[in-house]
């Protein structure tokens, strides 16, 4: 059986389709395509394709004595949503341009590739109870997943809620809508993160965080 594909014959393969300088051509049929893409494409250009970098960095928190989660939890921790005691939901105090964004963590530090079982089996319920609370809320429409981890060896499971009948700011384009739209004030992230706080509770215990507290 053949061995997987080496970055270097990836690379390689890249660079061959590569116009004047060092750009791909903009794939009209795909993304840029779609009537949800949010930008206009007649001036749209790839940026440059960068070489390989010798190394992958290290990320934040790569060792768990540099991580945030050797520290004691703090229940009330600003940004908290809710907690117990081998998770917690946050959020951002001044708020993202959608109608909610809360991000999911261990306190037990690892990545998905590092997950203690233990740990695993309690993921997925808590995904289907955040994932189920957001989509009740009266302002959003759908909820979308994200977990990237270039930056942080800790994961962090991101809940995002498209506004609802906001259909331009459906699929993978929501995030470029996200950031130029305006900040959700303080009160309404409150408002929006209560029942799935409160959901949170109900099915997993913990407390509900400073974010939330009437």
């Amino acid at each position: 059986m053949d061995s997987p594909e080496s970055i270097d014959d990836y690379y390689a393969r890249i660079e061959a389709a590569l116009g004047p300088e060092r750009r791909l051509p903009v794939a009209i049929e795909e993304m840029p395509g779609w009537d949800i893409f949010p930008f206009e494409v007649d001036s749209l250009r790839i940026k440059p394709l960068a070489p390989l970098a010798d190394t992958e960095p290290a990320r934040r928190g790569e060792d768990a004595v540099d991580c945030w989660c050797d520290r004691p939890h703090d229940p009330d921790a600003a940004g908290l949503v809710w907690s117990n005691d081998r998770w917690k939901v946050s959020t951002d105090v001044d708020g993202s341009g959608l109608p909610i964004m809360l991000w999911l963590s261990p306190l037990t530090h690892c990545d998905l590739p590092t997950m203690p079982t233990d740990v695993a089996a309690e993921f997925g319920p808590l995904v289907a109870t955040i994932s189920a609370a957001i989509e009740d809320l009266p302002s959003v429409g759908r909820v979308q997943l994200a977990k990237y981890g270039d930056g942080g060896a800790h994961l962090h499971l991101f809940f995002m809620g498209r506004p609802l009948r906001m259909l331009q700011l459906r699929g993978s384009p929501m995030l470029d809508w996200e950031e130029n739209l305006p900040r959700v004030p303080a009160d309404v992230v409150a408002r929006n993160a209560r029942p799935v706080a409160e959901a949170l509770t109900a099915v997993h215990g913990g407390h509900l965080g400073p974010v939330v507290r009437a």
